[in-house]
């Protein structure tokens, strides 16, 4: 588990390491909403997450959101705003059932949209490695919310009504009941009036349209018990009416001190009738209610109200709740299209017959009449203006009518075929007593009506109507109350609804049909479903997949495809109806398994020791031959076996922290530990990393072929050791081998079939400082040998500096006012930093080199300028001479200098002015504190002429070049 951690966290850790530096001083805040917070499970779960600090405040941030399980004690990833795959499987395949939306630029809401008791656990808002924390308790919902009274209730105006509501919770947490009373208007679901409610905090509040009254005493909300609640009011009104329910909800206290609705739930609607003591008394009588088919059904709807003479009135007839028919208040009739044809033939009609009383006539009536009956009723006031709007509108009681005698048709067949089947429908007739006759009738969703297919005549004789696409059709009659409708080998398009008509002859001809019995044809008679019991595997587990395939047991032919990414299916192989199995891919990957059951077959493909390369989206597709016809079924569903890596275990263990002299040899050791040691192996990588830049210094391949990156390679090795130790020795270090050495560890297995694959890699890092000699220092004079020497004189002193084969560049000049300058020029590796600049005498100008190293070898030469001040106060000059070159070598061994090899040349000095003369002297100073110094001092003189007896070599001067005059 730690190593699991480590592996997760790590690449984190250096991520913040790198975030921390371009960031610099800012301080990154993020916040989370304080825990624990208790959710119940199926709720929604809102987490909102923050950061500050940024420099960048308006640039887009990416979170991410990690849980803990608290009994697994493991991280796991959930989901980020930048990467679709961050999320575990486990959390991706829950689709949009988890998000994570910005609300702003440096703010995000997650939502889990219904919480499963699995989601317990402490969650992490992360961002730039900065994280914040919030434990999550998923907690069952023991809310519960009754209430003993009746579903229905009439008062009259002015009664007292009285409401219970028993409401409680067995949550052990610390939580609040609020209860609140509505009422929702009749017909309008949207019209919810607040009554009164008991809030979380204990305080009794009115809703708006109950406000007068509450403060009147007419509505009170008690508590009169330890989970009962009780609403009374007071004179009830008209507007009082409708449908009246108790609405409670369990509060929660958050840390942060906010309340969260944990669950609410709501009781019965008691619908409440309170009639206006002026409103319309809608009455409804029936002439009779039992009746036989072909009798008449005649209904009266009576209607009281005062001044009844000013008033219209709309009606209608209802049927179980469906409107039949409505005659308006002028006298206009309309009917639900259904009963278009019979007003047509007469067989419905209304009628007002007085002033107060309006008929309904069905005639004749049969099975599909009987039902419970009602009258609607809107009245309206005449105005100037002539009819005005409608009131609410009034119910008359419901009449019953029921058939009491007559025939009576029953469908007896459960309906549930195949393709290819017979389909057999039995209509049993009871309590007729003359002749029969039966009409078979279909109805598809495409047409409105049904048809008819196939009939027999009271004789016997069948009637075949248009039988379309269905290939054979028989009408029987086995006994005297049966009749049977038989359709061979149906297709899907046989799919609809089917009926029984039946007549029945005596004195009058009457009409029977049973409720329609709908069934439905699939498109294949055979059902292909495929599953696996593990679709996630790790690299060389076993996979079993499963092709269910439901249905009559008939010769298929079944075949196996992959799909990998986005290519086409590949054909693995292909079983025919006679056994035969024919391979289009490597055999010894998959094996075959058939497991025959009476109501279904299972085809088992099994891939043993899986390998990236049956990763992929599966699919079973199975054929028929039927009929002299081969035909292809729907094939299965696709199924997604994922083969994942194995956990990376691999532990790297770098070397200290490392401290060495300069020049000298040193070894970076990096030690590896893994549970598959055996059998893998290893590619290693060596970086250096320095301020400016990255340099891979050495790479070695799994197969341990070393490839260097660098041009002082040979300098440079590495080998491995048999305890899976991995060195680099570097020899005779230079300063530019100082900083921070990353040892770089991918592990290479072999998978089942011998292909090759690697983990992620895992780095350690190793710091190494070089310390450079100290104490060792050069010190090169330039001499004044010649010119003038008054104090009016003033002279500027330039150094230079070349390496090999390059030109020479200015290192640091003292200006003739005493100014101290440090050009700025390239290829000094350093140099500048190390110089001083002295002044012995007045004739003596001296350069000192600290700490010197082999890249201080090179030549050096040094430049004069005599400068005077002229009449006008300007600064002239008057003559220049340059001295030198030295050409310096230096080697170095451990701490001390190994030896000095150094040739001094004497140039003459060009003397460029007159009438000044400058003369200039340009040697080496060694301080006495070098060791093992070795000096080889070559003279060389350019156009020296021979040296007289007890001349000094050092006063040789030639005269400087006047200055040029006008005419000149």
């Amino acid at each position: 588990m730690l190593n699991f951690i480590l592996h997760l966290w790590i690449p984190c850790l250096l991520l913040c390491m790198a975030t921390l530096l371009l960031l610099g001083n800012a301080r990154v805040l993020t916040e989370i909403q304080a825990g624990p917070l208790y959710r119940v499970a199926g709720s929604r779960l809102f987490i909102s997450c923050n950061v500050s600090g940024f420099t960048n405040v308006d640039s887009r941030k990416e979170f991410e959101f990690r849980v803990t399980k608290p009994a697994k004690q493991m991280v796991l990833n959930i989901i980020s705003t930048e990467d679709p795959t961050f999320g575990y499987a486990v959390y991706r395949n829950r689709g949009n059932d988890i998000t994570l939306t910005h609300v702003t630029s440096n703010s995000v809401l997650f939502e889990i949209k219904s919480l499963q008791k699995d989601d317990e656990g402490e969650y992490d808002c992360v961002i730039s490695c900065h994280l914040s924390k919030t434990d999550i308790a998923v907690i069952d919902d023991s809310l519960s919310v009754s209430s003993a009274t009746s579903t229905s209730l009439r008062y009259n105006q002015g009664e007292t009504l009285t409401l219970t509501c028993q409401a409680s919770s067995n949550t052990i947490q610390h939580t609040h009941l609020s209860i609140a009373w509505h009422l929702r208007k009749e017909g309008d679901d949207d019209d919810t009036q607040l009554i009164i409610s008991l809030d979380r905090d204990f305080t009794v509040r009115p809703g708006p349209e109950f406000q007068g009254r509450y403060q009147a005493g007419l509505i009170r909300l008690d508590k009169v018990g330890e989970a009962t609640y009780r609403l009374t009011m007071d004179r009830l009104e008209p507007s009082d009416a409708g449908r009246i329910y108790c609405h409670a909800q369990e509060w929660i206290e958050d840390p942060d001190l906010s309340w969260y609705s944990l669950t609410q739930k709501t009781t019965e609607e008691t619908t409440l009738l309170v009639p206006d003591k002026v409103s319309v008394v809608v009455r409804l009588s029936a002439q009779q209610t039992s009746l036989q088919e072909g009798q008449e059904l005649l209904l009266t709807c009576n209607i009281d109200t005062q001044k009844l003479e000013e008033k219209f009135f709309s009606v209608a007839w209802l049927q179980a709740g469906v409107e039949l028919a409505r005659i308006g208040p002028t006298g206009v009739l309309s009917v639900r299209p259904e009963y278009n044809q019979r007003e047509k033939q007469g067989e419905l009609r209304t009628s007002r017959i007085g002033e107060r009383d309006y008929r309904f006539i069905l005639q004749p009536v049969s099975t599909e009449d009987q039902g419970a009956y009602a009258c609607r009723v809107w009245p309206q006031q005449r105005g100037q203006q002539g009819l005005g709007k409608r009131r609410s509108k009034q119910f008359s009681t419901w009449v019953k009518f029921q058939k009491t005698s007559g025939l009576l048709v029953e469908m007896q067949n459960t309906v549930h075929v195949n393709e290819g089947d017979t389909l057999k429908l039995t209509c049993k007739v009871h309590g007729f007593k003359g002749q029969l006759s039966v009409s078979w009738q279909r109805n598809v969703a495409q047409k409105p009506a049904f048809t008819a297919l196939i009939g027999l005549s009271q004789d016997g004789v069948m009637e075949t109507a248009a039988v379309e696409v269905l290939n054979l059709v028989r009408a029987t009659r086995p006994a005297d109350d049966i009749f049977v409708l038989e359709l061979d080998e149906i297709t899907p398009d046989a799919s609809g609804m089917y009926r029984c008509v039946v007549f029945e002859w005596n004195k009058c001809t009457t009409c029977h049909s049973y409720q329609p019995r709908k069934f439905c044809v699939p498109d294949s008679f055979v059902s292909v479903n495929l599953i696996s019991r593990k679709s996630v595997v790790t690299v060389g587990d076993n996979v079993e997949l499963m092709c269910r395939v439901k249905g009559p047991h008939l010769a298929i032919t079944l075949s196996w495809s992959l799909q990998r990414g986005t290519s086409t299916l590949d054909n693995i192989l292909t079983m025919y109806y006679d056994g035969a199995v024919s391979w289009s891919g490597k055999q010894q990957r998959y094996h075959l398994k058939v497991d025959n059951r009476p109501s279904e077959r299972i085809y088992y493909l099994l891939i043993n020791g899986a390998s990236h390369r049956e990763a992929g989206s599966y699919q079973c597709r199975v054929s028929v031959f039927q009929k002299n016809v081969h035909k292809k079924l729907s094939p299965s569903n696709l199924l997604m076996v994922v083969v994942q890596n194995p956990e990376n275990d691999l532990i790297l263990t770098p070397s200290p922290a490392l401290t060495t002299n300069i020049n000298s040899d040193f070894t970076i050791k990096c030690s590896v530990q893994s549970s598959r040691s055996g059998s893998s192996r290893y590619a290693v990588t060596w970086i250096l990393q320095q301020q400016t830049q990255n340099v891979t210094v050495l790479t070695s391949d799994r197969d341990s072929i070393v490839t260097s990156t660098v041009d002082h390679s040979r300098r440079i090795s590495m080998q491995q050791t048999k305890e899976l130790q991995f060195e680099l020795t570097v020899r005779d270090s230079q300063i530019s081998d100082q900083g921070f050495y990353v040892c770089e560890v991918v592990e290479w297995l072999q998978d089942p079939r011998g292909e090759w694959y690697n983990l992620p890699s895992v780095s350690g890092t190793t710091q190494l400082t070089l310390i450079e000699p100290e104490g060792d220092k050069v010190q090169l004079n330039c001499e004044l040998i010649s010119g003038a020497s008054s104090d009016s004189c003033f002279y500027k002193v330039t150094w230079f500096y070349s390496s090999l084969g390059s030109s020479a560049v200015p290192l640091l000049e003292l200006d003739h006012t005493g100014l101290l300058r440090y050009p700025e020029s390239k290829g000094l590796h350093g140099l500048q930093g190390r110089l001083r600049l002295s002044r012995p005498s007045r004739s003596v100008f001296g350069l000192e080199i600290e700490r010197i190293h082999e890249g201080d070898s090179g030549t050096y030469h040094c430049r004069v300028e005599q400068y005077q001040v002229a009449r006008e106060g300007q600064w002239e000059q008057k003559a220049s001479a340059d001295g030198g070159p030295i050409i310096l070598s230096v080697k170095f061994t451990g701490r001390s200098i190994f030896g000095i090899f150094s040739y001094f040349s004497y140039s003459w000095p060009q003397a460029r002015r007159h009438p000044s003369r400058l003369m200039m002297n340009l040697y080496l100073v060694f301080p006495v504190n070098l060791k093992n110094v070795l000096f080889i001092i070559f003279l060389r003189r350019a156009k020296t002429p021979e040296r007289k007896p007890g001349q000094s070599l050092w006063t040789e001067h030639h005269q400087l070049k006047t200055k040029l005059s006008t005419d000149d």
